[in-house]
């Protein structure tokens, strides 16, 4: 009876590499890439090519947030992904019909009130000038004790 003994490579292999590795070092990141650049003033098909260490993509901005989330809808059933659009393409409407409604309320509010109590003020302060010509009309007839004091007691109304 054989048994025949794996590699040292194999046995080596535990298939934890992978947890050493950075979350960034994806092999479009990596930055120990190397790209094969010619040399000014040289064909690219020198013998003598320069090598030079470069971030190919550090020009290309991140990911946002909405286009991760975008991305992450291919994992949801199309009854889920339809499901939330409705829900929030209702919401919004409803949002937006809200604000509209309570815009409009407000001015038949603020409108109506202008014009059925404008004149109701209108008329207090009329009232409270005419008040004020009579006291001061009474003051010069009377002098300028009789009107702090109030109508003389012996003195009968005057009319109007």
């Amino acid at each position: 009876m054989l048994v025949e003994l794996p590699d040292d490579n194999e046995q080596s292999d535990s298939g934890m590499e992978s947890l050493t590795a950075s979350k960034d070092d994806t092999p479009e990141r990596r930055p120990e890439d190397t790209f094969i650049t010619p040399a000014l003033g040289t064909s690219p098909t020198a013998s003598n090519p320069t090598f030079l260490s470069l971030k190919e993509y550090d020009d290309e901005p991140d990911e946002t947030l909405t286009e991760r989330l975008w991305g992450l809808t291919e994992m949801f059933p199309d009854c889920v992904r339809s499901g939330t659009y409705t829900v929030t393409t209702k919401t919004w409407s409803g949002v937006k019909n809200m604000y509209q409604l309570s815009r409009s309320l407000m001015w038949v509010v603020a409108s109506s009130s202008v014009i059925l109590f404008a004149p109701v003020i209108f008329e207090v302060e009329r009232a409270q000038v005419e008040e004020m010509q009579k006291s001061q009309q009474k003051q010069v007839l009377l002098g300028t004790n009789t009107s702090m004091t109030g109508p003389m007691p012996s003195m009968p109304p005057m009319p109007r």
